[in-house]
């Protein structure tokens, strides 16, 4: 499983964070998401790849970068 911590520009109210985390429940892989309206973070989880997370970005006035990926242990 993959963690994705992602900063996303402009992202700062709840309906910015219900429209891009609609965008990313629809990425092949994503199981969870977390978002933070007050920070610009998003965080996901799942077996998703970093390219198509950051697909869903493509043509929107949100910026994404990604702050770290990396693998998690299952629990």
């Amino acid at each position: 499983m993959l963690e994705v911590r992602l900063s996303v520009g402009s992202m700062r109210c709840r309906h910015c964070v219900r429209e891009v985390t609609g965008w990313l429940r629809d990425v092949a892989g994503v199981q969870t998401i977390t978002a933070d309206a007050r920070t610009g973070t998003v965080v996901l989880g799942g077996t998703m790849t970093v390219a198509d997370v950051l697909a869903v970005f493509a043509g929107s006035h949100y910026t994404a970068r990604v702050v770290d990926a990396a693998p998690t242990t299952a629990t």
